[in-house]
C-alpha cells in the first residue's frame, strides 16, 4: 500500500469517529433537555399541590390580593431560584389572610363617654322636669285655701308676625273684685325679637268694647271675660292674643314663695303703707310673695295708675332676672306646674317647654311698654265711665308695632 492510500484511510477513520462523537453529544443534549422539562413539571405539580387547599376555599370569603406572578427565570435578591423562594413565600400569604380576617371581625368602638354623659343628663332633666311639673300641679289642685279658677272660652289667634301672645289678667277674688281686671298685660315670648316682651295697659284707658261701646278697658273683663278683653285689644290696637291666663293674687303669692324661697330682690321706690296689708320701706330688699304683691298693687299717690303700672313692670322684670339662679332654674318645673294649677288658662305645656330658653333669656332683662304711650293721651270724663284716659289710638297702635318689631 502506497503512502497516499495509507493517509487517505487514516483520514476516513478519523471522520467516522468525529461524526459518532457528534451524534452522542446530540443525544446527551436531548436527554438533558428532557430532564430539565421534567424538573419544571415536577416543580409546577408541587406548587399546585401546595396551593390547592387555598383554592378549595370559598372564593367569596377571601379578599382579593394583587399578587404579581414571577417568571420561572426570575430569582430573588440573594440569587435563589423560584423554587426556593416560592417555598418561603407561601406562609407569608397565609399570615396576611389571617390578618385581614381579624380586622374584619373587630368589634365596633364604643361611643365616646362625653356623648353618653350628655345623653344621660338630658334624659334625667327630661324625667325630672316632667315629674316636678306634675307634682306642682297636683299640689295646687289639692290646696283648699285658694279657689280654683274656672276655664273660660277663649278663641285666640296667632299674630300677623307669627307670635302666640299671652294675655295676662290679674284679679283679687278675696275682695270680690273679679268683675273687673285689676291688671291687663300681654306677654310675648316667641316674637320676631326672640326675647320676652311685656305690654301693660292702663286700666282707665278709654276704648271701644265690641258689643258694649266706649268704656274703660278693664270693664271689658266684666262684660265678657278674657275673650272680650282679647277682642277689645284686637279692635283698638290690632294686637292678637293666642292664649290667656287669669291670675288670682293669692296664688301669685304662693308661686313667688315656691320659686324664690329667699324672696325677690327689688329696689322699692318709696315708703308705702296706705291701703296695704303690710307696709313697704324704701330701698333695696328681698320681698316675699305678700310684700311683692302689695308693692305691685299700690297706687295711692300722685301718680295713681301710672305709678302702679310702672311698678308692676318692675316686679315682672325682677322675677325674670332672678330666674338665672341655679336654685330657681331647678324649681322652675315645679313652680310652672303650680302656676297652671292655680291659674285659669288655656296655655299648653308644650308651648312653655318650647319657649323655656326664651323665658330664661329674660333674665338679662325684659323689654317693657306702657299703653297709652308717652304724649299719646290726655285726661277726660265720660258719663258712663267717669274719669278716663283719652288716647290717640293710631299713635298707640304704631308704638305697639314698633316695640314688638325691635
Amino acid at each position: 500500500m502506497s503512502r497516499m492510500d495509507r493517509y487517505k484511510k487514516i483520514h476516513e477513520e478519523t471522520s467516522k469517529k468525529e461524526s459518532l462523537f457528534a451524534r452522542k453529544q446530540i443525544i446527551n443534549n436531548d436527554e438533558t433537555g428532557k430532564s430539565a422539562h421534567h424538573k419544571i413539571d415536577d416543580y409546577q405539580e408541587d406548587r399546585a399541590a401546595t396551593e390547592s387547599p387555598y383554592k378549595k376555599r370559598n372564593k367569596k370569603s377571601l379578599p382579593r390580593f394583587d399578587i404579581t406572578k414571577r417568571n420561572n427565570s426570575q430569582t430573588n435578591h440573594n440569587g435563589r431560584n423560584n423554587k426556593e423562594y416560592g417555598n418561603s413565600a407561601e406562609p407569608k400569604n397565609t399570615k396576611t389572610i389571617h390578618q385581614v380576617k381579624s380586622q374584619k371581625t373587630k368589634k365596633p368602638k364604643k361611643k365616646h363617654p362625653v356623648i353618653r354623659f350628655i345623653i344621660g343628663l338630658l334624659l334625667f332633666l327630661l324625667i325630672y322636669s316632667g315629674v316636678a311639673f306634675a307634682m306642682g300641679k297636683m299640689a295646687a289642685s289639692s290646696d283648699r285655701e285658694i279657689s280654683k279658677q274656672e276655664a273660660e272660652t277663649f278663641n285666640g289667634f296667632t299674630a300677623a308676625d307669627g307670635a302666640n301672645n299671652i294675655l295676662l289678667l290679674g284679679s283679687d277674688s278675696r275682695k270680690g273684685e273679679t268683675a273687673r281686671a285689676d291688671t291687663i298685660m300681654v306677654l310675648q315670648l316667641d316674637g320676631p325679637s326672640k326675647k320676652p316682651k311685656l305690654i301693660s295697659f292702663m286700666r282707665d284707658t278709654l276704648v271701644d268694647i265690641p258689643g258694649v261701646g266706649q268704656n274703660k278697658i278693664n270693664a271689658s273683663y266684666a262684660y265678657g271675660g278674657a275673650d272680650l278683653v282679647r277682642q277689645t285689644l284686637s279692635q283698638n290696637f290690632g294686637l292678637e292674643c293666642k292664649y290667656y291666663a287669669v291670675v288670682d293674687f293669692k296664688s301669685f303669692e304662693k308661686v313667688i314663695d315656691t320659686l324664690f324661697p329667699g324672696g325677690v330682690a327689688i329696689n322699692a321706690e318709696k315708703d308705702m303703707s296706705t291701703n296695704l296689708e303690710v307696709p313697704i320701706k324704701k330701698g333695696q330688699q328681698d320681698m316675699d310673695g305678700l310684700h311683692l304683691l302689695q308693692y305691685a298693687r299700690f297706687r295711692m299717690d300722685e301718680e295713681g295708675d301710672f305709678g302702679r303700672v310702672r311698678r308692676q313692670q318692675q316686679v315682672m322684670n325682677a322675677i325674670f332676672s332672678q330666674m338665672k339662679s341655679p336654685l330657681a332654674i331647678a324649681k322652675l318645673p315645679y313652680a310652672a306646674g303650680k302656676v297652671l294649677g292655680y291659674t285659669g288658662t288655656d296655655l299648653k305645656t308644650s308651648f312653655l317647654v318650647k319657649n323655656s330658653f326664651r323665658i330664661l333669656k329674660g333674665a338679662g332683662g325684659i323689654d317693657r311698654l306702657t299703653v297709652p304711650a308717652k304724649d299719646t293721651w290726655e285726661y277726660g270724663t265720660t258719663a258712663e265711665a267717669g274719669s278716663v284716659l283719652v288716647i290717640d289710638k293710631a299713635a298707640n297702635k304704631t308704638a305697639i308695632n314698633n316695640f314688638l318689631a325691635k
